[in-house]
């Protein structure tokens, strides 16, 4: 199983499409506190489904907490427009992490210094970001890809 981790989200909707994805594909959700939203807020909810009782998304105090319990084999990848080392060339693996950050701000610079091997960028415009859920979809989707899960 691969994981999608959301560091700190803030929007419930996107965090409700992500979930309804993550049951969807079988990928593991992490969801790393502070959350910007109540776990059971109405729109959360609603954009989730019936998915979200399925789906047990794990709820962590600290992207390190999260990152602890990862497999040492594990890779962990950080997405961001701060990189140029595209998505598509990473070669993913079952148990491997994608973490995401917040909507309005995105991965803290010192973590993404702290990890600049392995930033991965989605090519767009510069200027705006692509929507979280979108985003998620698109990576986590070549990485079922390239493990040959779907």
């Amino acid at each position: 199983m691969l994981n999608v981790v959301l560091y700190q989200p803030e929007i419930p909707p996107n965090t409700g499409n992500i979930g309804r994805l993550c049951h969807a594909a079988e990928l593991q959700l992490h969801l790393i506190a502070p959350l910007g939203f109540s776990i059971d807020d109405r729109s959360l909810r609603r954009a989730g489904l019936d998915y979200w009782r399925e789906l047990d998304p794990q709820l962590w105090d600290s992207l390190e907490d999260c990152l602890a319990a990862a497999a040492w084999e594990s890779a962990v990848y950080f997405l961001t427009t701060k990189s140029e080392r595209r998505y598509w060339d990473a070669e993913y693996k079952i148990g491997d992490y994608l973490v995401f950050g917040p909507e309005t701000r995105g991965l803290p610079d010192s973590l993404l210094e702290e990890n600049s091997g392995t930033a991965l960028t989605i090519p767009q415009k510069r200027g705006r970001s692509l929507n979280l859920a979108t985003s998620v979809g698109i990576v986590a989707y070549e990485a079922l890809r390239q493990v040959e899960a779907c």
